[in-house]
């Protein structure tokens, strides 16, 4: 608490509110942040948690369109010390996920500070403290404020901004346009021709959405793209590769995933989806890059109902130009292009975050970074990554927490024993 006090020396430390925060500054309320707050509260250390939406997992609350589900089975995306309802779906709605969220927040108190956007965040050397400035806003009225804290935990994750990309004459495009993130359903687009520029998860389900409400989509692949069945044998796709890693190098077992793959969808590059040269899971681990789950694409792929074209070239008035020369005509524009972290926007640090946003250790060693800087959620592993790094998080300032604790209350008991002396 003595280093608070130099910050007075500060020319700005009294132009705006300032406050000081006993314990760590969580940014974001998604879930990797909802995953600390609960480890840190079991570990007895108060915490505040700063979000710029005026809800929890914004992302799934406000960006995921209607039908989505977890792809994976939920005893792989529950949070830590709470599991999933035992009455939920093997794979729980987006509605189910966020009730879920909502009474994880309810159960381990968690008060999250909404509408507060952080602007900044630094550590201050001279004081040995993170200083993070953000502003927020209720109605019209818009506050700055300063909140110093020993410990910042970046919990925005690698969804926090679209990605937009930067194609000739589509921002002169006659048609609707909107990024995957404000897709809800396929029924606004019935009847109409839609062009999908995307062809991961989102990409497909957004094009197998349209389909089921009678729209024509034409997906784009720009690139190679694994395509497996959500389940093999009756179990998670997902739930078959990490049991056989038990037993099996990372190798062996992407030939196996492929071999499966093949025999249940047959050669999709016929379809116009070509294969990358490395496995699923060695692709996911080095790149981030996670293979698609079938949900019913490809069967529409299949039968003609979901076009598959290469890249685009160009848009002109209703009609886009692909790198092949050919051109259609299209009603409409859907970005399933993804996301990126913000990190680099707001954090002024440079040895534990690269440029992209990410840590730049690998899994799973980009946690922790120097002067109590952590990282939640960006793992590229999902929710289980988050959950593993937030046990640890939590576990590591709890531990200083406690010893620091334990030798304020022996000194206050020794000062107390000196007090009680003198009379």
């Amino acid at each position: 608490m003595e280093n608070f006090f130099r910050l007075v020396d500060h020319e700005d430390f009294f132009s705006r509110r300032c406050i000081w925060v006993n314990g760590p500054i969580i940014v974001g309320a998604g879930p990797s942040g909802l995953a600390t707050a609960a480890c840190l509260r079991e570990q007895g250390v108060p915490f505040m948690v700063l979000e710029r939406a005026d809800c929890i997992a914004s992302l799934w609350q406000k960006r995921t369109y209607d039908r989505l589900k977890l792809h994976l089975p939920k005893q792989f995306c529950q949070l830590p010390k709470l599991p999933f309802p035992q009455d939920f779906p093997e794979y729980p709605t987006k509605k189910q996920f966020i009730e879920y969220l909502e009474s994880y927040a309810t159960h381990f108190q968690i008060n999250p500070q909404f509408n507060e956007c952080v602007q900044s965040a630094r550590y201050d050397e001279t004081s040995g403290l993170w200083r993070v400035k953000s502003v927020s806003s209720t109605g019209a009225t818009r506050n700055e404020v300063e909140y110093i804290c020993r410990w910042l935990v970046v919990a925005t994750g690698e969804n926090a901004e679209c990605v937009m990309p930067d194609i000739e004459g589509l921002s002169d495009f006659k048609g609707e346009v909107i990024h995957a993130c404000d897709y809800k359903s396929g029924e606004s687009f019935r009847g109409k021709k839609v062009l999908v520029v995307g062809c991961g998860n989102s990409g497909m389900e957004l094009s197998l959405d349209l389909c089921n409400h009678h729209a024509s989509p034409s997906m784009v692949v720009r690139s190679s793209v694994h395509v497996l069945p959500r389940e093999v044998f009756g179990i998670s796709t997902f739930e078959f590769a990490v049991m056989m890693l038990q037993w099996l190098p990372l190798w062996l077992v992407d030939k196996i995933m492929l071999m499966l793959a093949w025999f249940v969808f047959g050669n999709v590059e016929k379809l116009g989806l070509k294969r990358p040269s490395t496995g699923p899971l060695e692709l996911k681990n080095t790149k981030g890059k996670t293979p698609v789950l079938d949900l019913g694409a490809l069967a529409k792929i299949r039968s003609g109902d979901i076009k598959v074209v290469p890249g685009v070239k160009r848009f002109n008035n209703g009609e886009a130009e692909l790198v092949n020369g050919e051109k259609l005509d299209v009603d409409a524009v859907v970005l399933a292009t993804g996301y990126r972290s913000n990190v680099p926007y707001w954090l002024q640090e440079g040895e534990f975050f690269s440029k992209n946003g990410f840590p730049k250790m690998p899994f799973p060693h980009g946690w922790k970074g120097n002067a109590g800087l952590y990282a939640v959620g960006f793992t590229k592993r999902g929710l289980s990554g988050a959950s593993s790094d937030a046990v640890k998080i939590a576990q590591d300032i709890g531990k200083v927490w406690k010893d620091e604790t334990k030798q304020k209350k022996q000194r206050t008991t020794a000062c107390h024993r000196r007090c009680i002396s003198q009379f």
